[in-house]
């Protein structure tokens, strides 16, 4: 009887020991509770997809099912977007704004892009006449960022021109972040002010960003480049495509849902980082041929909607 019992102690005592073991296949993917916003671009910019039949240049109806944040574009300092955001208000979503027009404006050919930006000397009469135009202060809710900086470095603007400008918003809306993303060429050259919130890069046609090596280094630079400890980063999901430069790195249409995929598994390991924006969701930008999220075979479309939804808790 007491052989008995002391193997089937040793059964209970072997079977707990594997109960406690997971097979690597199930172990539970990293968390990063800061992962909070998932979008596109070229949702309110006025952009109409030029590969579908139909003339529409607003898509918050397309994505709001999964997305928590969308782009407004504004050139103009009378510009009124005020009906604009509430729509995207009213599907749970709110806009990030590209406010760069209002302070920068285009001098000439030259620099790392082919453009020269310089900012402008009635930048902040510009500004004042916006927020009071469209009552930022009293719809700051209703926005989640502020896109400042398009490619600032890239684009030749100052380091104390880019300061200036987000110094400025920082002293009228000090509750809404600012955004920047740079162009990956020149992230050893950027300098990131202390009143910009977010911070992020792009770098398309790289089929695994989470096990690329280029772009982890890149991603390595640009969290050393932040000047205070607050700042977040936002990554920019590659989703569209253009075929003469994703083919020309060995990536079809159907991989785009395995991109996304990637770009997911890096943003729950990096615990700075706060959200993923798809670039961008109508087609025909950047080349007349490219195709936006929207027109991406099924499977990468699934693949948005459910990253989306974890994001997001849509």
């Amino acid at each position: 009887m007491k052989n008995i019992k002391k193997v089937i102690g040793i059964i209970i005592l072997l079977v707990l020991i594997q109960s406690c073991k997971k097979d690597p296949k199930t172990i539970d993917p990293p968390v990063n509770n800061n992962l909070k916003y998932f979008g596109f671009t070229l949702v309110d910019v006025g952009w109409d997809d030029p590969t579908d039949a139909s003339v529409k240049t607003n898509y918050v109806d397309e994505v709001a099912a999964f997305s928590n944040v969308a782009d407004i574009l504004v050139v103009n300092p009378t510009d009124v977007i005020q009906s604009r955001v509430q729509l995207m208000s009213q599907n749970n979503m709110k806009a990030i704004i590209h406010v760069s027009e209002l302070f920068f404006y285009y001098t000439g050919s030259g620099g790392s892009s082919g453009s020269l930006y310089d900012l402008r000397s009635d930048y902040q009469s510009r500004w004042d006449t916006f927020i009071l135009t469209n009552n930022i202060s009293i719809n700051n809710s209703l926005i989640q960022s502020l896109y400042l900086g398009e490619e600032p470095t890239w684009n030749s603007i100052s380091f104390l021109e880019l300061k200036l400008a987000a110094d400025y918003i920082k002293s009228t809306v000090p509750t809404i972040p600012i955004m920047i993303i740079e162009a990956y060429p020149v992230i050893n050259s950027l300098q990131v002010p202390t009143t910009v919130d977010w911070v992020g890069f792009d770098h398309y046609f790289i089929e695994d960003p989470n096990n690329s090596t280029e772009f982890l280094n890149e991603l390595a630079v640009l969290k050393s480049k932040r000047s205070t400890t607050t700042q977040k980063i936002i990554l920019v999901l590659d989703a569209h495509y253009i075929a003469s430069q994703h083919g020309a790195m060995g990536i079809t249409e159907s991989e785009m849902a395995s991109v996304a995929t990637s770009y997911y598994k890096l943003a729950l390991k990096e615990s700075d980082v706060i959200g993923l924006l798809g670039y961008f969701w109508p087609g025909g930008f950047d080349d007349p041929s490219s195709k936006g999220a929207r027109g991406l075979p099924q499977a990468s479309k699934d693949e948005y909607n459910r990253i989306g939804k974890l994001i997001t808790g849509k």
